[in-house]
Order: C-alpha cells, then structure tokens, then sequence
C-alpha cells in the first residue's frame, strides 16, 4: 500500500558527492520517521541518517559533518546529500518510511528497493 522508489545511486570517485532521493507513494496518511540505511556486501544493514517530522535530525558517527538528511513532508520525499565521499562509503543504500495509511489509520513501516553508491578511482 506504500511505494518507495530511490534514485541517485552511482559510481563517484573519491571525494565526490552524490545525492540521493527517495519518493513514498500510496496510501499515507501521515509519515512519522524518514531514514537512510546502508548495507556493504557481507555486511548487516546499518543506519545512516533519520529525520522525524518535525525536523530532527540524527547521523550515524561515521557520516556526521559529510552527509545531510532532508525531508519535503508536502511531497514525501527524503533526500541525503552525501559530500566527501570515502570508498567506505560503498554500498546499497535504502530508504525507510514509517507512518499510518489511509485506509486503516493503522500504522506502515516501508522499504526502497535500494540504489548501489560505488565509491572508486
């Protein structure tokens, strides 16, 4: 009932940035928690940056001061610039939406279905 679909995944040398964007649509009613993960091959998915309604931000210590979490609760979409990129950095990344539907007033928690960043010379 809640489509995610991402963009912005690519292969960026060093030092470079990206920025990718992820657009929730179906039945929502409202969305609580916007959230970027990350998983690296033989790797378990972390948490990268999370955006609440109001704002609030929070980044996983590695990114804090390179990477940016934004939200446009209008068109419910999140975005995360992602600047000094590192070859650490590589990775499918993911976005997470948490809200309620329409229909039921019951509460959805929502996954992209991923876009590959590649950080490489």
């Amino acid at each position: 009932q809640v489509h995610l679909v991402e963009s912005g995944g690519d292969l960026v040398q060093p030092g470079g940035s990206l920025r990718l964007s992820c657009a929730a649509s179906g039945s929502i009613f409202r969305i609580f928690d916007m959230a970027w993960y990350r998983q690296a091959p033989g790797e378990q998915r972390e948490l990268v940056a999370t955006i609440t309604i109001g704002g609030s931000t929070n980044y996983e210590d590695s990114v804090k001061g390179r990477f940016t979490i934004s939200r446009d609760n209008a068109k419910n979409t999140v975005d995360l610039q992602m600047n000094s990129l590192k070859p650490e950095d590589t990775a499918v990344y993911y976005c997470n939406v948490k809200g309620l539907l329409t229909s039921t007033g019951t509460s959805f928690t929502s996954w992209g279905q991923g876009t590959q960043v590649t950080v490489s010379s």
